[in-house]
């Protein structure tokens, strides 16, 4: 969900005016580029890249991009951060998965679910560690990064047609960058900040992102809206999750980032999951994705053990 640019085009969805460019990975010896992970549609591919030394088992990075649930691409400068890791020994798989043009949910979970399926599926392939992998992603990544953590129990959104079914679909942590938990609760939030834009960029309409990748209206389909939630799964054996998003943020509210971590400390009593809000940062701001901010990142996997 990237943030609208100035002047609005009304033939742009305001989401996506202003898409990222190709990120160069020219440098990156070691790289498999646009590689299918499931057989139903071309957007099911990925990008795998290896650190420059070594055999394995890396632990894997399922880099997760965000663009609204309707564009942006898995090959954009919205993986940079992730490839930071191949320095400290991790594989970075970044992934495209169905646009809500082309298929409503739960298309984008399952097919997210799916990736990580077809990398345990090639773990000795490629040299991936299947017992470490972690996904991270802002906004649209950052929604598909909290679905993977809370729903990890949960095998109603793994489709077998999509391959690999013997695999799991677990994560280990997640990296949350200003993802949304609660579609209906996002218009009265950014109202009750001062941050509501006008009417075009709001969530309870019929072309939100929200609306367009159920099909419907949100205010229209409750239980639609429920299942499409990350806090509805919600469960005790979640893995490590660290939750970051700006104060300032007029697309996604921070208040989604606090409520979703309030309930998640509801049932997990312990420190496996962290918010950390950036006071003055406004939505997919350079803040998150600084040196400093991603050696914190690394930080907090280290401390969980994940390399």
């Amino acid at each position: 969900m990237k943030q609208p640019i100035k002047p609005y085009n009304p033939n742009v969805h305001y989401a996506i005016q202003e898409e990222p460019p190709p990120v160069d990975v020219s440098q990156i010896s070691r790289k498999f580029l646009n590689m299918a992970y499931a057989p139903v549609s071309n957007a099911q591919k990925l990008d795998v890249y290896l650190p420059e030394e070594g055999a394995g088992p890396f632990p894997v990075i399922v880099a997760i991009h965000g663009g609204a649930f309707m564009g942006c691409d898995k090959g954009d400068l919205q993986v940079t951060p992730m490839l930071e890791g191949m320095k400290k020994g991790f594989a970075v798989v970044s992934i495209n998965y169905r646009m809500s043009g082309e298929a409503k949910f739960p298309a984008l979970v399952q097919d997210a679910k799916a990736a990580v399926r077809w990398i345990r599926g090639n773990a000795k392939k490629y040299g991936f560690d299947p017992d470490r992998i972690i996904a991270w992603g802002g906004s649209a990544g950052g929604y598909l990064s909290s679905m993977l953590a809370v729903s990890a129990d949960d095998t109603s959104f793994d489709d077998p047609n999509l391959g690999n079914a013997g695999y799991s679909s677990r994560v280990q942590a997640a990296v949350v960058w200003y993802g949304p938990a609660n579609f209906l609760k996002m218009d009265d939030q950014l109202a009750a900040s001062g941050l509501t834009g006008p009417e075009e960029f709001r969530h309870s309409t019929p072309n939100s992102p929200e609306s367009l990748l159920l099909g419907e209206l949100i205010t229209r389909v409750p239980d639609l809206v429920k299942a499409a939630n990350p806090e509805t799964y919600i469960g005790r054996n979640i893995p490590p999750m660290l939750l970051q998003h700006g104060r300032k943020d007029p697309v996604v509210p921070v208040q989604q980032s606090i409520e979703f971590y309030e309930k998640l400390k509801m049932r997990c009593d312990d420190d496996r999951v962290i918010l950390e809000v950036f006071e003055e940062a406004e939505h997919a701001d350079p803040a998150f994705e600084t040196l400093e901010n991603v050696d914190r990142i690394f930080r907090f996997l280290k401390a969980n053990k994940i390399y």
